[in-house]
């Protein structure tokens, strides 16, 4: 592979081979059921193979389809745990890790964009091997000419067509994709991303906005944000930061860690709109890592939402109002953002029901985020049984909001993963506008 496959055609039938081969496996695991192999075995080894081939064609396409990979693997907390498990390990690979490109291509590009003489006249070293491959491009361990280790972010070749052709092919095959992950809305998340693209590509763009965290966040002693030494259309040069990456411990963390990463993580979310004027958009846990001196590192800003103002201050006042049990204020205040259309007939007390589970956590002094709890949320609200879907089917998502609930539903399936107990809602009252001034019920504990 030298570069991303941009041909749509060739890229439209790899994405087309994951539901198609479903089907094949699923038509094998029938065979074998005839054949007498139990049906859990038959079903454990589908899922298995299905999450296999999941990874294989994300990962290898980049572009689009690992961008909507990574964002499946963030709320995978959400599914139920005989789907979730054979998915878990495979869709947090793509956090951190896909093939890579060729050292050939990757000199290519840092020739074009940093001049023939790059290797020697930027840097004192670079390692051809990448550190970290991702979405639209790829990371490398290098020494800047003045010492300092660097991490150098190179776009793929052909990410803005690939992206383009993922994105919309995604989209296409997105009706059969309950069979890859049953139960997964997979259209919000295609919309989203393709709003998204064009600034993801621009490398200039995401220098800016790195530069702007880097600045407010020098010296803080909970965060840090590497600094950019450099930067062009298809290249970002910054500081390199080491620690330990959320993933990693999801995976095997200790509850200290799990507790403490969590806790920064909650923070984060919260502050940085107030002190940057942007929202760090990309909230799953390979872009973010606790740091040897107990700080949460952050990196990639390719996705920020522009919030001058920080969080809106309806942000908290819907929520207090939610916690004081007031449906009638709650259901103006919706009305009023967007959240209920002017033409739509609600029942202000049905509403304050669907959105109960959702402020759990602003009741308890400290609140552990585990995948049980997400997953009677997510029960709680996409039951078709209950009176509470079809009051769920009437709110409407205003423009203004759109990013801002996609960090924090992503934001709360990483802490779910990370299964931390926190101060949630000490840390929200202290940090969310039109929440510290407010009087609120006390805590349920």
């Amino acid at each position: 592979m030298s570069d991303l496959p941009r041909k749509a055609v060739s890229r439209t039938a790899r994405l087309a081979s994951l539901p198609l081969g479903f089907a094949g496996r699923t038509a094998l695991g029938f065979g074998k059921r005839v054949g007498g192999k139990p049906a859990e075995a038959v079903a454990a080894e589908l899922q298995a193979r299905t999450a296999e081939q999941l990874f294989k064609v994300l990962g290898e396409l980049k572009g689009g389809a690992m961008k909507f990979g990574q964002a499946l693997s963030v709320m995978e907390a959400a599914m139920p745990e005989e789907v979730a498990g054979p998915y878990r390990a495979t869709l947090t690979k793509l956090q951190e890790a896909a093939p890579p490109m060729p050292a050939s291509t990757v000199h290519k590009v840092l020739a074009a964009e940093l001049g023939p003489r790059w290797r020697t006249a930027k840097f004192q070293s670079f390692d051809d091997k990448p550190a970290a491959a991702a979405s639209i491009g790829q990371v490398h361990r290098a020494v800047w000419r003045d010492g300092r280790p660097v991490a150098v972010k190179i776009q793929y070749p052909g990410a803005a067509e690939a992206l383009v052709s993922d994105l919309n092919q995604l989209a296409r095959v997105a009706r059969v994709a309950g069979g890859w992950i049953p139960g997964m809305d997979i259209k919000p998340i295609t919309d989203e991303l393709k709003s998204r693209m064009s600034e993801e590509l621009d490398y200039n763009l995401e220098a800016s906005s790195q530069r702007r965290f880097a600045k407010v966040f020098r010296d803080d002693p909970h965060f840090v944000v590497p600094d950019v030494l450099v930067n062009s259309e298809h290249v970002i040069v910054s500081e390199w930061l080491d620690g330990t990456p959320l993933s990693q411990i999801v995976a095997t963390g200790t509850r200290e860690q799990r507790d403490e990463a969590s806790r920064l993580y909650l923070e984060f979310l919260m502050v940085g709109p107030h002190r940057a004027g942007l929202l760090h958009a990309d909230p799953h846990p390979g872009n973010f890592r606790l740091t040897a001196d107990g700080r949460l590192g952050v990196i990639d800003f390719g996705a920020v939402n522009r919030l001058p103002g920080g969080l809106p201050s309806s942000m908290g006042e819907l929520i207090s109002d939610a916690l004081d049990g007031d449906a009638l204020t709650l259901a103006d205040g919706l009305r009023r953002e967007g959240f209920i259309k002017p033409s739509m007939q609600v029942d202000p007390h049905a509403v304050l029901t669907y959105l109960d589970p959702l402020i759990e956590p602003m009741r308890h002094e400290e609140f552990e985020f585990s995948r049980a709890w997400l997953r009677g949320v997510a029960q709680h609200i996409n039951d078709v049984r209950q009176p509470e879907f079809l009051t769920g089917m009437k709110l409407n998502l205003p423009p203004a909001y759109l990013l801002i609930h996609r960090v924090w539903l992503g934001g709360i399936g990483v802490l779910c993963q990370l299964d931390g107990t926190v101060p949630a809602r000490a840390i929200i009252i202290e940090h969310m506008p039109g929440m510290r001034l407010r009087h609120l019920p006390p805590t349920v504990d």
